[in-house]
C-alpha cells in the first residue's frame, strides 16, 4: 500500500480555526483507494514550517505529498499550478514578516505542481463541488511551503508527486467572520477524500 503525507495548517492571523487542520486529523490513519494516508498539522511560522514538514516525509517516506492551506473568501477548492521563489506577507505567527525574500537563494523562479491537479478539479465538479485551478499560491507561508517541498524532491532526484491545494473556510469559520463563503467541514474533508482518490 502506497503512502500519502496529508499536511494542514494550525490557525493563523486572525482565524481561530484552521479547517486544513482538522482535514488532516480526521483523514490521518484512512485507507482511500491504494493509500494510506498520514495527516500532519503544521505551524504557520517560516522559521520551523518546513522543517517540521521535512521531519514528516523522513519519517513517513510518503510516495505522494499533499499540502493543505485556507484561502478564506474563495469559494471553491483551488490547487496551486505553482509555487514562486519568493516569500512576502502578512507576519506569521511568531510575528515575523517577510519581504521580497528569496526562499532559496540559488533556487529557481519557481516550481509546478507534480499532482493531477486538473484531474483533481474534474474529479470535484463532476461530484458537484466547485473547484477550479489557481495560478497563484500567493508569497505567505502556503506558497513557501509548496516551494520547499518541490524543492527537496528535485534536490534529491526523487520522483515523488507534490502540489498545494487551497480550500475555502469552513462554515464555522465563515459564520465567524461573517464575510466570507464556507463550506461544511465534512463537504471540505470528503473533497480531499475525492482528490486522494483521484491519485491512483
Amino acid at each position: 500500500m502506497k503512502k500519502l503525507l496529508l499536511t494542514g495548517f494550525e490557525p493563523f492571523l486572525d482565524y481561530s480555526l484552521n479547517p486544513t487542520a482538522e482535514i488532516a486529523k480526521r483523514l490521518d490513519g484512512e485507507i482511500i483507494g491504494s493509500w494510506k494516508v498520514a495527516g500532519a498539522v503544521l505551524p504557520v511560522a517560516f522559521s520551523n514550517t518546513w522543517e517540521q514538514c521535512l521531519l514528516q516525509i523522513e519519517k513517513e517516506k510518503p510516495d505522494a505529498v499533499m499540502l493543505l492551506g485556507l484561502a478564506a473568501g474563495r469559494d471553491k477548492i483551488t490547487p496551486e499550478r505553482v509555487a514562486i521563489n519568493c516569500a512576502d506577507g502578512d507576519k506569521d505567527n511568531d510575528g515575523i514578516v517577510k519581504q521580497d525574500e528569496l526562499i532559496e537563494n540559488e533556487g529557481p523562479a519557481a516550481f509546478f505542481s507534480t499532482l493531477p491537479i486538473r484531474k483533481f478539479v474534474n474529479a470535484l465538479e463532476k461530484d458537484g463541488i466547485p473547484a477550479g485551478i489557481s495560478n497563484t499560491a500567493g508569497t505567505y507561508l502556503c506558497n513557501y511551503l509548496m516551494y520547499r517541498v518541490c524543492h527537496h524532491f528535485e534536490s534529491a532526484d526523487q520522483k515523488v508527486p507534490a502540489g498545494f491545494i487551497h480550500i475555502p473556510a469552513s462554515e464555522e469559520l465563515a459564520l465567524e467572520l461573517g464575510h466570507v463563503p464556507g463550506m461544511p467541514q465534512e463537504k471540505l474533508a470528503d473533497a480531499v477524500r475525492k482528490m486522494i482518490g483521484c491519485l491512483d
